[in-house]
């Protein structure tokens, strides 16, 4: 691609005018060989770094607009949805390793104001960049590149070191109406990363990711004095390792620290407490979000966001053995009833080994044939390492072979030491470099019954057409009601649901509220009618 040479101020300029940001594709493209140009032919500091400042807001529509193709998909990614998220993330490191090219390029004079300045917003820069390329894995759920931590913690004290790491920066991107710091830049970060991201939508973590910028400013971070009772956590800057428990053995070194946020737990009070008083998150400054959704949200950061050690519901065991997962509604149904699933009005309807024969061969299926082609019918289930398991959940591992998982997806499980398949959801997932998954899942409470469910009519005749669901019956030992499992969208209060439980009676259920909501389930509360 011919693209014309960058050697000074104007040029620079110029080219980013004619940026094509209708299509990202070629703006990413533009924008790649704006910076390689520079890093590799760089003009003196001061251009080098106003350029890359000019190009900071059009890398960052281009470069989320690309990430688009890969969030929310299920793992692993398909070929094109990896491209993108390798290209994102090659985009944010070219920009991190121009930004230190700057410093590298500055002629030294630390009596100088404006070096100061400088030096604050290039490392400032390096941090988010680093963070970036932290955060995009986070989102695309992918495990962390060895090293990067050690990365941020570099740039971090380098900037302790120099004095700089409080110096005001100016970040338009990020915040417009108050200036920021690398201490902030690197404490964000840390913020994110114990929110526990793996097991956060992507919506939720671009919320988490917004408010930690805003309130990272609130907590200060210290070296470890002798003195001082040893905190429950700590950052070991000489480890690629970000903030982490506190072992036995850790005494105060030079690469500790520790982090106060004591001001950042009361800033949380107040927005709950406020939130609680019906103020609006949008007047908060806490996006255009619900109250109620952005309450269970910010109590969910309350405990990591305070450093305040969380305690486990049920205890973990290790494990080993092999455990059966199965995904979709219908391999689930399958698993879960032992058999196919047939429309209870079966004389007026086609079943779906029938419908797959007519879909394939037309009118040449013979409807003596349909048996024969029951019994062949069969859904993939995939076989997973089961790590650890407690008592409402498990801890699994496999390689990349096998069906793609999404987060928050309903799947089917049978366990190492079980005969029966449980429902359960994907809470936590993340894909390892080598390729292989692990992901963590949380069981629903009762052993599922498969089911088939349609809307009541409201005159007599319903031909509507049954639907597979299941049902789960309560489990007082820990105060769990009965509910059942939808397909999403079939959700509606006081709906009335005919319900056949695979023999000729139908009875009939009034849907309550929802109790739980996944990527392609509902789970609902009931009453019999």
């Amino acid at each position: 691609m011919g693209y014309p040479a960058i050697s000074d101020l104007q040029s620079g300029m110029d080219y980013l005018s004619q940026l094509s940001l209708a299509n990202p594709i070629v703006a990413e493209q533009q924008l790649m060989y704006f910076v390689d140009s520079m890093i590799m032919s760089p003009p003196s500091s001061g251009v080098l770094l106003a350029l890359l400042e000019q190009a900071r807001a059009p890398m960052c529509f281009v470069e989320e607009e690309m990430a688009r193709r890969y969030h929310n998909r299920a793992l692993p990614l398909a070929n094109e949805e990896e491209s993108c998220f390798q290209q994102v993330v090659a985009a944010w490191r070219k920009m991190g390793k121009a930004y230190a090219l700057c410093a590298r390029l500055a002629e030294p004079d630390s009596s100088n104001a404006q070096y100061v300045s400088m030096m604050a917003t290039i490392l400032h820069r390096c941090l988010y960049y680093t963070g970036m390329v932290i955060l995009e894995h986070y989102r695309a759920r992918r495990d962390l590149p060895h090293g990067i931590w050690l990365d941020l913690h570099g740039y971090y004290e380098t900037a302790e070191e120099w004095g700089i790491a409080y110096t005001p920066v100016e970040d338009a991107l990020e915040n417009s109406l108050q200036a920021t710091h690398c201490a902030a830049a690197y404490t964000t970060l840390l913020l994110i990363d114990i929110a526990s991201p793996y097991s956060n939508s992507v919506r939720n973590l671009n919320l988490i990711r917004r408010w930690a910028g805003i309130w990272a400013p609130l907590v200060s971070i210290h070296q470890l004095d002798d003195d001082l009772e040893v905190p429950a956590y700590v950052v070991e800057l000489m480890k690629d390792l970000p903030l982490h428990p506190t072992a036995v053995s850790d005494e105060p070194s030079k690469d500790i620290r520790r982090l106060d946020t004591t001001r950042l737990g009361l800033q949380i009070n107040h927005m709950l407490s406020q939130l609680r008083q019906r103020v609006t998150p949008s007047q908060l400054g806490l996006g255009e979000e619900t109250s109620g959704y952005v309450i269970t949200l910010l109590d969910h950061l309350a405990r990591p966001w305070t450093q305040s050690a969380s305690p486990r519901r049920f205890r973990r065991f290790a494990t080993e053995g092999v455990a059966k997962v199965a995904v979709g509604f219908e391999a689930i149904h399958f698993c879960v009833s032992g058999k196919d699933f047939e429309q209870p009005d079966s004389a007026a309807a086609f079943s779906r080994g029938e419908f797959d024969q007519l879909f394939t061969f037309g009118e040449r299926v013979d409807s003596e044939q349909v048996p024969a082609i029951k019994s062949i019918i069969s859904y993939p289930v995939d076989e997973w390492s089961v790590i650890n398991h407690s008592a409402n959940g498990f801890r699994l591992g496999r390689s990349c072979a096998g069906m793609r998982i999404s987060h928050g997806q309903l799947m089917a499980l049978c366990p190492h030491d079980g005969d029966h398949f449980l429902l359960v959801q994907a809470s936590w997932l993340m894909q390892e470099e080598d390729g292989g998954l692990l992901v963590g899942v949380a069981t629903l409470p009762g052993m599922p019954t498969g089911i088939a469910v349609r809307i009541a009519a409201l005159k007599v005749g319903n031909n509507e057409r049954y639907v597979r669901a299941f049902l789960l019956p309560p489990v007082p030992a820990i105060k769990e009601e009965g509910s059942i499992v939808l397909p999403p969208g079939m959700y509606h209060a006081s709906r009335i649901l005919d319900v056949s439980l695979g023999d000729e009676t139908v009875s009939q259920l009034r849907m309550s509220h929802v109790i739980q909501r996944g990527a392609d389930y509902d789970r609902i509360s009931y009453e019999v009618i």
